[in-house]
């Protein structure tokens, strides 16, 4: 296999492009039909004329907000990463342009409709006039946003990206030249995720529907906006940075909450490749077919910062999609729909549906590729639905596994509609969970039957939020606001019903053969063993329980086989880890975290809010953390342990303490009815500059799951306001 690699070295200069007066002129008229209003929480609610104009003053205050993370997502989803972060960037950079081209986004710019266009150009107006606007700001790549930006995207969310398993690690491997010999794994999941929890009219108190919204994301990466038009839009929630449509959030009559699909949504297929004269070829139906080939040229960083290096690489491609790896002499393509047309129209279709009929028709459009959908509304239906955009396969192929691309019994066929997929309308329980977990239990006993669905469906395992969360649901018949809340930051540890038993036990067996080795454990084991399972500031429970399951996390993920739709079960995995697991495997991970909380603190005996903190000091998208700087204790762990509030924390080498990185972000509870009553919280605070009032408002609040009134109303808005303005003034 030959690879073309040209290097060509030109100097790093960044120079804006600069804006005419037309377009200068456009956007200032455009801004006069605008008018935003900060409240005293910094949230800003924007009011158009139009949606055009809602808009443009939702980019305007993002880039206000946070310009710099605005500007990364572009980059990345452009491709464009190694071009500010240098060269180790490349290969992800290549991943991206491989499975999204610009040149079909321009494309479907061109043939959009003319009401989406408006949106898309109001977008790029937006962003460009708050550069106009503040000329000291200084891009790192992006002098001038594009309409077609807004059509890098398929459904919402930066990550949301399929490969079938494929890294850019492999990628690496496949475009150097070398071969790749480790096994291709589907889907690795990780064990975090959202929540979204639905509550019908008959359970609560109010005789309103509820919807619970907690995604669990890198933190500070969804600010809380709030959009209106004369043209029917009234939605309020959370935003990805630099998207001009709410991503989860409600309007006066509906309200959703995503969280992500583990739906089988791309597949690989491994093609018989050869060569003649000098082309590659690959086998289908029995013929030979040519390998399409395309030359990417990628441009990255020196290390020094002084000048950037241009790379082309040959890349290729078959019917079934790009090329991405190479596994056992074949060839594998990538099938998948990482961005259309069809996604960006249902995202902003849904914030502007009325009824739970309008609802149905934006999912009919079945382009979301990465989410499941928590719903409810003012009509008092809730529904789930898993997933959305989901192909037809024949059954008698393990689509877990890359498959045979030399026949056409592997093709797609087709998507299955909205009534074949795993959905659930108003449960006779009154309530809806999913947890990242099976839609097997999103209404308990009331739930879907798996039977009833192909496998490649719903191939979501069960998670220890997914139990906790139906046991917490079960529990309350008159639901508030105030009792969702309480309820979604439940904080037992469901996975500690299994584990600890199994670690007790194991302790007894080594004392009952006055085994020695674990001298120093009976009072931790002692301690886990009385524990009632939640945590808690005060609680060397929780720091044992913690610090003990990270040093087994290693062993839970890797039980189990790593390449099949299993993998994604973590409940049963952990089961299979305690059963084959000799006490040494229990035993020797506690003593390792003891030592470590000796060598930090001197003690194991440390209380877990001494530890675990909540720190924002810095407005670097790449968090610092320090020890001697103001922090907060929390008591939230992460989801992987059953806790339905996630808090994902870590230790960095400057520090002794951990501090929390992912989980809760935008945590939204929302009652319909004659009016909207909701309550909010964001971790941190909605501004990205340290010197904003704003940057950590809510960061006190946050480590204590303390929520904020959401303002909705125009005339609750007006009496709290901290500032209003035109975009550009």
């Amino acid at each position: 296999m030959k690879f073309c690699i040209l290097l060509i070295f030109f100097p790093l200069q960044l120079i804006a492009q600069s804006f005419s007066n037309h377009e200068i002129s456009q956007w200032e008229n455009q801004a006069k039909n605008v008018t935003i209003i900060r409240d005293v929480w910094g949230i800003p609610h924007i009011y158009g004329k139009t949606d055009a104009d809602a808009v443009f003053g939702l980019l305007y205050a993002q880039c206000e907000d946070d310009f710099k993370r605005v500007e990364l997502n572009y980059i990345e989803k452009l491709g464009r990463l190694a071009e500010v972060k240098g060269e180790k960037e490349l290969y992800n950079d290549l991943l991206i342009r491989l499975i999204i081209d610009s040149a079909d986004a321009v494309t479907d710019y061109k043939k959009s409709p003319l009401w989406l266009q408006k949106l898309m150009n109001s977008f790029a107006d937006g962003i460009n006039y708050y550069l106009y606007k503040h000329p000291s700001v200084k891009p790192a790549l992006l002098h001038r946003f594009k309409p077609w930006y807004t059509l890098l995207w398929t459904d919402g969310s930066i990550g949301a990206i399929s490969t079938g398993g494929i890294t850019a690690e492999e990628v690496k491997l496949f475009y150097s030249g070398s071969t790749l010999q480790k096994r291709v794994i589907k889907k690795e999941k990780d064990l975090v995720g959202s929540n979204g929890f639905a509550f019908a009219p008959s359970i609560t108190a109010s005789g309103k529907s509820i919807l619970y919204i907690n995604p669990h994301v890198t933190f500070y990466f969804r600010p809380e906006v709030h959009m209106v038009s004369e043209e029917g839009l009234n939605v309020y929630g959370a935003v990805t940075w630099g998207q001009f449509f709410i991503y989860q959030g409600f309007n006066e009559k509906c309200g959703w909450m995503h969280t992500s699909s583990s739906v089988d949504v791309a597949d690989l297929y491994a093609e018989k490749i050869n060569k003649f004269k000098n082309r590659w070829q690959y086998l289908y139906n029995g013929k030979s077919k040519p390998v399409l080939e395309k030359e990417i040229k990628l441009n990255y960083l020196t290390e020094g910062n002084t000048h950037t290096i241009s790379k082309t690489i040959i890349t290729f491609s078959t019917h079934h999609g790009p090329v991405m790896a190479q596994k056992d002499g074949r060839w594998l393509a990538l099938k998948a729909n990482n961005r259309s047309l069809n996604g960006l129209i249902q995202s902003w279709q849904r914030t502007k549906a009325k009824s739970f009929a309008d609802y149905k028709k934006t999912m009919e459009l079945r382009s979301n590729t990465s989410n499941n959908t928590v719903y409810a509304d003012s009509e008092g239906n809730i529904a789930y639905w898993h997933g959305n955009f989901i192909p037809k396969r024949n059954i008698k192929f393990n689509w877990s596994r890359p498959v045979d691309g030399s026949i056409s019994a592997t093709e797609w066929q087709g998507l299955h509609k909205i009534d074949e997929t795993v959905h659930l309308y108003n449960p006779a329980n009154g309530w809806l969970q999913n947890c990242n977990s099976t839609p097997f239990t999103v209404a308990g006993n009331n739930s879907p039957k798996k039977e009833n669905y192909p496998f490649y469906m719903a191939p979501d395992g069960e998670n220890f939020r997914g139990i906790n969360a139906v046991r917490v649901l079960s529990n309350e018949r008159s639901y508030t606001l105030d009792k969702v809340i309480h309820a979604g930051y439940n904080t037992y540890m469901a996975a500690f019903d299994k584990l600890i038993p199994a670690l007790v036990k194991a302790f007894e067996k080594t004392q009952v053969l006055n085994d020695t080795i674990f001298p120093g454990l009976k009072e931790p084991v002692n301690i886990l063993k009385n524990w009632d399972k939640h945590a808690a500031i005060s609680s060397v429970a929780t720091t044992l329980a913690v610090e003990w399951g990270t040093q087994l996390l290693p062993k839970l993920v890797e039980s189990g086989s790593a390449d099949e739709y299993g993998f994604l079960d973590q409940v049963m995995r952990t089961e299979q880890f305690i059963n084959s697991a000799q006490p040494y495997d229990l035993l020797q991970p506690l003593e390792l975290a003891v030592n470590d909380l000796k060598n930090k603190f001197g003690t194991w005996n440390v209380p877990w809010g001494d530890i675990n903190r909540f720190q924002r000091i810095t407005a670097d998208i790449d968090q610092k953390y320090n020890d001697n700087a103001p922090s907060f204790p929390v008591s939230f762990t992460s989801a992987t342990w059953g806790m339905l509030p996630s808090y994902s924390a870590s230790y960095f080498p400057q520090t002794k303490k951990r501090y929390g990185i992912n989980g809760n972000s935008f945590i939204c509870a929302v009652e319909f009815g004659t009016k909207i009553k909701a309550k909010s919280l964001l971790a941190g605070g909605q501004r990205g500059d340290t010197a904003s009032v704003h940057f950590n408002d809510q960061g006190e609040m946050y480590a204590k799951g303390q929520f904020k009134e959401v303002l909705f109303y125009k005339e609750d808005v007006l009496k709290h306001v901290e500032r209003q303005y035109h975009p550009g003034e």
